[in-house]
């Protein structure tokens, strides 16, 4: 078997450490005589399982002891019209941050549960920066909470700071969850789809404040009831196990918050997180050859997309980088260029051997 260097924007690269302990339980659990997937999700072995990844995820991430914690399914696809039906009444206002192309799918599907508007939108400029610490939102004074979207995988695009308003705050942290400090506090309800630093695809974390928890009863209750595997109380009154969760991927997300807990947590990660994505774009910037999306104030350290002057070069430069081992560098279908992204499970190798492979095909095609 010879690995490559993965830099796939999800479902992403995973602990090597993890990935080989996975091997094993895939076989036998544990004292179960039996394998991971094929357990119960009411067995003891597996109740333990999913209490040590909340009590890991509560931890790692700081989460405040009042809020609530709940493993869904659905990705955040499925959270883009959960958090509207939950959080706010029929005809009630929301208002959006949109800042790329998950922000302006959360806003579509809000629109079908409530009064959503835009208060900020980085469309105008092709989504190439968000907004600034101090940048006034125009949120209106109906508006039940604000939602945005923390880093923007397709543009390569993060926000440097959570937004100050008066109302409370809903975000999308799908694609930068786990990479540095956040303050969970001062959020209403935190979603994120666990494929990027956190697990495989097919869990999502939701993490609820009180006030949210208070709000799905009462919208739930107007609403006149909603879809029990849309309906944040109900899910979460049962241990996220109304009906079968995920229990191989609640499993990986645990063993994956245990690698987080033992290399040093978020500090650690966030440290390297900004130092390896700093040496790319000083690579990027280094030259007219490349040609980098994102604003210097945006850019984020998960993902990093770039294009080259001259278009006509970025499949070849996608085709040779894999033949090298450099894989998953195409960047999303609907912008085209390239993106490398740096989740906490990539090697720092991985990026010092993608700036060595750009400089050499720069050299050979410059």
């Amino acid at each position: 078997m010879s690995r490559g260097f993965n830099f796939s924007a999800g479902p992403a690269v995973l602990p090597e450490p993890v990935l080989r302990e996975l091997r094993e339980v895939l076989l036998e659990f544990g004292d179960a005589r039996a394998g991971l997937m094929e357990i119960s999700h009411r067995s003891a072995a597996f109740e333990a399982v999913i209490a040590s990844a909340e009590a890991r995820l509560r931890r790692v991430l700081g989460v405040p002891a009042e809020h609530k914690v709940g493993f869904f399914q659905g990705g955040a696809t499925q959270q883009f019209a959960m958090h509207a039906l939950n959080l706010a009444r029929p005809g009630e206002a929301a208002d959006y941050v949109i800042t790329g192309t998950w922000a302006e799918g959360a806003h579509k599907e809000a629109k079908k549960a409530l009064d959503a508007g835009v208060c900020w939108t980085s469309a105008p400029a092709g989504h190439t920066h968000t907004p600034q610490p101090g940048e006034p939102l125009d949120v209106r004074a109906s508006a039940k909470f604000l939602h945005y979207t923390t880093n923007n995988t397709v543009y390569g695009t993060q926000c440097p700071a959570a937004p100050e308003v008066g109302v409370p705050l809903v975000a999308d942290m799908s694609s930068d969850i786990g990479s540095r400090p956040l303050d969970v506090g001062r959020h209403a309800l935190i979603y994120a789809g666990a494929q990027k630093n956190l697990g495989p695809s097919g869990v999502t974390i939701a993490i609820l404040s009180p006030w949210a928890m208070e709000q799905s009863a009462a919208c739930a209750k107007a609403r006149g009831g909603l879809p029990v595997v849309m309906d944040y109380k109900a899910q979460i009154d049962k241990g996220s196990m109304y009906n079968t969760p995920n229990t191989w991927g609640i499993f990986v997300l645990e063993r994956v918050l245990a690698w987080m807990e033992a290399e040093g947590g978020l500090a650690t990660f966030s440290a390297k997180n900004r130092a390896r994505a700093a040496r790319l774009y000083a690579a990027l910037d280094a030259s007219a050859f490349w040609r980098p999306h994102a604003r210097p104030d945006s850019r984020s350290d998960m993902n990093v997309t770039f294009r080259i002057h001259d278009p006509s070069l970025e499949g070849a430069f996608v085709a040779e980088a894999e033949a090298a081992g450099l894989l998953s560098l195409a960047g999303h279908r609907s912008v085209g260029g390239m993106r490398a992204s740096l989740y906490n499970a990539l090697p720092d190798a991985a990026v010092d051997a993608l700036i060595a492979f750009m400089a050499e095909f720069e050299a050979r095609r410059g």
